[in-house]
């Protein structure tokens, strides 16, 4: 049994003609991608675990080229990558976890090796693809759904998340989504953090006054109304129209459109980090 199959859960049969390429859309990283880390990082071990990193290196604020760099290579390997490609950037990425962990004076204990906060990560990106797919292009149906939820398994057990862990179907996953989305806590540090992300403001000034707005709009348009509360966000129904309109609207051109122009910036990632294994260059 290879690797890939001991990741889908036992009596699941993913249907012959499941395609991840079809659920890879690049736009997501941009409209969506901030969000999902405010979702992440709204579990306090995560959001302190990132704040208080030594590791400047992968800092967003520091240096937001290599993070995107990274972000996108991990979910472009994690969902198209091959066993061996998946192992060898799992082995950069311990690299850097290992400095990851609380010290005496951290307010939260936290360790990027904890396999619970590593489901949390894991969950959070799934639920992005799920969500990005359904606002661009409509619901999806059940069996690809099914297929689709299990294949991002693999974007928690591509690190060290036991197979077992991720949630047995569905509604198991929705049982577990509501439980701890109900333990998020942004506190005022936390907070201060993510509106320095969603303001780019480890972007040059003519950037951030070009996008900065329209990102806001996004970030909220994505996130899940409590964690919305708790970055003390407002949010009508006249903007909750708008957004689903445009992402209808994108969804629609997207759909028309090659899967090389719908998949960028991931097939690019993708090739990069393939271009950098064989030539024995840093991944992380």
């Amino acid at each position: 049994m290879t690797a890939s199959q001991q990741e889908i859960q036992p009596g699941f049969n993913p249907a012959a003609d499941f395609n991840p390429e079809d659920y890879t859309t690049g736009i997501a990283a941009f409209v969506n991608g901030t969000a999902n880390v405010i979702m992440q990082l709204s579990q306090a071990p995560i959001g302190y675990g990132v704040i208080e990193s030594p590791v400047h290196s992968g800092s967003v604020m520091l240096h937001p080229i290599k993070r995107l760099r990274t972000t996108l290579s991990y979910l472009a390997v994690a969902i198209l990558g091959t066993d061996e490609e998946r192992r060898t950037y799992r082995n950069a990425v311990n690299v850097s976890h290992r400095q990851v962990r609380s010290g005496p004076d951290s307010p939260v204990k936290y360790n990027a090796f904890d396999k619970n906060l590593q489901l949390w990560v894991a969950a959070c990106l799934y639920k992005g693809v799920a969500d990005t797919t359904t606002v661009l292009y409509g619901p999806i149906p059940d069996a690809e759904a099914d297929a689709l939820y299990q294949h991002c398994a693999r974007l928690g057990t591509t690190l060290q998340l036991p197979p077992a862990m991720w949630p047995a179907d569905r509604a198991a996953f929705a049982r577990y989504w509501d439980e701890n989305l109900a333990l998020a806590s942004i506190d005022d540090t936390v907070r201060a953090y993510f509106n320095a992300l969603i303001d780019l403001e480890m972007l040059p000034l003519p950037l951030r006054w070009a996008f900065a707005g329209s990102h806001r709009f996004f970030v909220t348009g994505f996130l899940p109304p409590q964690l919305r509360a708790q970055m003390q966000m407002s949010w009508t129904d006249s903007q909750q129209r708008r957004f689903e309109q445009v992402m209808r609207t994108a969804g629609t051109i997207l759909s028309r459109s090659p899967a090389l122009v719908r998949m960028f910036p991931f097939n690019y990632y993708l090739w990069d980090l393939r271009r950098r294994i064989a030539r024995g260059k840093q991944l992380v």
